[in-house]
């Protein structure tokens, strides 16, 4: 019989609730994972469970599967208005006021048990008494929900973390408890030295009452601490949803205005934005002139001025005059909307690394149960006595946590990928932080990402009868006639210079060479030099023409040197006499040359690739200070992952950073792919980072965030790893009393969670 393997068809993600450590988030991924068709990735740090399913499996299934481990599970909520009035806030708002209130029970309580036992001059006639009646609430009351997940486990055949500190602080208890009132530790008078380590005589006349009153307060601390941090390591994601605008001033066709919710808007409308607001969604500006504040969404402060046919993007600020915008993007399709998803996602992910912690984790627990029971064994065994024995397997129980193993990876990637986004930075996924370490080649396409991407007047050069003022107004006018991009690059060179130029009289196209027309009486001739060689046939308005000009020497030097460098020459003539050189070319951004600095200074080679010619390739290359012999020019659009692929034969693991449609296939293909947010969805879709700004500085930016997540996520990992190496002998060996080790699995949770919040000090280099 033949069978037809399941493709996942769908996505889904789902809230997981009633996890406490690693091994809970393990259980439920194999859980999920062992259903037809299904592939899941359950994050202990972010709570969430990401699941790919087929047509054979409904989402009520996955919760259902969920809930049969013992953890609760939900749909994704509708979106809603506000993040800070959704359900998901609300219930982590209760969840922390609980582990507070048990918190503050705790240590109110546990605080003068731990001071009687470890100070024989506070125990008084019957000071275990009043131990006991000061520990029973915190054991039960404030240690519930370990003792209730504990049992929930049980249920289910499994263990946890919960399942160490329940057994481990309600054996304590019980031990205290047998001692007081079938032992002699219940008599008037009974004191007894407090020790660091595990002897304590022959155990009928002590009590443990301090380790389990201390033990759940420490580890209630550690626990609130986390989810405090927790929190916090979310709280640029949470910033980035809130950015958006709530409402908007839409116009009707009437021209009147009204206020709906963004979240009904739709692509075509029409809104205002007034000077002071957030732009509510992606569209273009159809009226107006403004600067536009986009620090929020790229973390570039120099506001970008914008006007009529400039695209603008959702949540932006407009800072300067009243501007009518058309929607083009709504809802999930806005690059905010965008931009959180791939946070989202990259938070969601896992390491390599940290799949090797989560199978850890998951056999972990079984294994300390049995360590704890051998230590029982061997202490019983070599005659320590049966106080010595007990103490030794609660430390061994109590230590063991493998929290800060689950923590390691996850609360790096939400501190880092988080960070990035307020910077511009958009990190895809885990595993993508692996690729940044190794790269050693950076493939930069020059247009639009090393450039700006379209024609720029460079320079003019003008002859002895003519001033750049007068070339400037007669040219311009001329070109500012033309939909050509080089006639666009002077026109717009001029009028940034000019501020206004006049209209020209007469005006006419020759096709292939350039512009003729009459300007304030000036018979006008723009574009190639063979144009004004071979006498063009004269407008109505002017009887001058009909003649050959030639470029004087001067001008016809400047002409050859400008091509020599790969730019455009253009010819300007008036009144029968060649009178300029214009360049035009795609310049070169003003801050590629430090990008590339920075670049190199990250152990990075660059390589310039282009389909552009050789001259004009070197020429840009020169420029940003690329090597001539890194320069990959005459590319066709279609070979540019093959040039990706020919230097990953030589060994290379190469970047590429690309803009365009045709760069999608080398990001692909490359060990990194870089998109430019400022290119197209197919650039953006096929990188592993996503630069929201158009400056290539950040690329350097983003390779170091990378880099630095990893090198968290690895030290992480380290610190987890060694604390259970390195405390689990020492708890076996009795050099650890449960209360010390309840402590010190504590900060371990904390200390891994601290260490993920330094990210949000990395700043982008000046």
């Amino acid at each position: 019989m033949t069978t037809t393997a399941s493709h996942p068809t769908a996505e889904v993600e789902l809230a997981i609730g009633g996890m406490t450590c690693a091994s809970c988030a393990a259980r439920i991924e194999k859980k999920l994972n062992r259903m037809d068709g299904v592939t899941a990735t359950v994050n202990y740090a972010t709570e969430k469970a990401k699941v790919s399913y087929g047509d054979e499996v409904s989402v009520q299934d996955l919760i259902a599967t969920v809930e049969a481990t013992g953890y609760t599970a939900q749909e994704p909520a509708p979106p809603v208005r506000d993040t800070r009035d959704t359900p998901e806030s609300s219930d982590a708002d209760d969840e922390l006021r609980t582990l507070r209130e048990r918190l503050i029970t705790a240590v109110t309580l546990a605080v003068p048990v731990v001071a009687m036992a470890m100070i024989p001059a506070l125990q008084f006639e019957y000071w275990q008494w009043l131990s006991l009646t000061l520990a029973a609430p915190v054991v039960t009351y404030a240690a519930w929900p370990f003792h209730k997940a504990a049992f929930t486990n049980l249920r289910h055949g499994a263990a946890t973390m919960d399942t160490l500190i329940s057994v481990g602080t309600s054996a304590a208890f019980v031990w205290s408890l047998w001692a007081l009132f079938f032992g002699t530790a219940g008599e008037p008078g009974m004191t007894h030295p407090f020790e660091l380590t595990i002897s304590r005589g022959d155990g009928s006349g002590n009590i443990y009452l301090e380790a389990a009153a201390g033990v759940t307060a420490f580890i209630l601390a550690g626990r609130y601490f986390e989810a405090r941090s927790k929190r916090k390591a979310g709280a640029a994601l949470k910033a980035l949803l809130e950015l958006g605008a709530k409402d908007v001033t839409v116009l009707g066709a009437d021209g009147g205005e009204r206020t709906i919710p963004v979240s009904e808007l739709k692509v075509g409308d029409r809104f205002l934005v007034r000077p002071g607001e957030k732009i509510a969604t992606d569209g273009t500006v159809v009226e107006g002139s403004s600067a536009v504040d986009a620090s929020m969404l790229t973390g570039e402060s120099v506001p970008v001025e914008v006007a009529r046919g400039d695209a603008v993007t959702g949540a932006t600020l407009n800072a300067g005059g009243r501007l009518v915008v058309e929607a083009t993007r709504v809802g999930a399709d806005t690059q905010l909307a965008r931009m959180a998803r791939l946070v989202e996602d990259a938070q969601n992910g896992k390491a390599a690394a940290q799949r090797l912690a989560d199978r850890i984790s998951a056999v972990f627990v079984p294994i300390v149960i049995a360590l704890a029971l051998g230590t029982l064994g061997f202490w019983f065994g070599t005659g320590a006595g049966p106080a010595a024995a007990f103490t030794a397997a609660v430390a061994v129980l109590i230590i063991a946590c493998p929290c800060a193993l689950g923590l390691a990876t996850p609360t790096a990637l939400m501190v880092g990928t988080g960070r990035g986004a307020q910077l511009g930075i958009l990190i895809k996924g885990p595993e993508v932080l692996e690729s940044t370490r190794k790269v050693d080649t950076i493939v930069l396409d020059k247009t639009g990402t090393v450039t700006t991407g379209r024609m720029t007047l460079l320079a003019v050069h003008t002859g002895d009868n003519a001033e750049e003022s007068e070339v400037l107004r007669l040219a311009g006018a001329l070109e500012h006639a033309s939909e050509h991009p080089i006639a666009r690059a002077v026109a717009e060179g001029a009028l940034e210079k000019l501020g206004s130029l006049p209209t020209p009289e007469d005006f006419a196209n020759v096709p292939g060479l350039g512009v003729q027309g009459v300007v304030d009486g000036h018979a006008v001739l723009v574009g190639r030099e063979q144009l004004l060689a071979m006498g063009v046939p004269p407008l109505e308005r002017s009887r001058e023409w009909g003649r050959a000009m030639e470029l004087p020497a001067s001008l016809a030097h400047a002409k050859s040197e400008a091509e020599a460098a790969g730019r455009t020459a253009i010819a300007v003539a008036w009144d029968g006499e060649a009178r300029a050189v214009l360049e035009v070319a795609d310049a070169v951004k003003e801050t590629s040359p430090e990008a590339i600095r920075r670049l190199r200074d990250l152990g990075l080679t660059p390589i310039l690739l282009t389909g552009d010619n050789r001259a004009v390739a070197e020429s840009v290359a020169r420029e940003v200070g690329i090597a001539p012999e890194h320069v990959i020019a005459e590319v066709l659009p279609q070979d540019k992952a093959d040039v990706v692929k020919r230097l990953q034969g030589e060994g290379r693991s190469v970047a590429m950073v690309g803009d365009g449609v045709n760069d999608a296939a080398a990001l692909a293909q490359a060990d990194l792919g870089l998109a430019m947010g400022t290119g197209t969805d197919a650039a953006i879709e096929a990188g592993d980072l996503t630069l929201v700004r158009g400056d290539l500085r950040v690329a350097a930016d983003a390779i170091r965030l990378s880099r630095r997540t990893l090198g968290t996520i690895r030290s992480n990992l380290f610190w987890a790893f060694a604390y259970n190496v390195a405390a689990l002998p020492l708890a076996a060996a009795g050099l650890l009393n449960p209360m010390i080790a309840g402590a010190a699995m504590a900060f371990s949770s904390v200390f891994v969670v601290g260490n993920s919040l330094r990210l949000r000090s990395f700043r982008a280099a000046d």
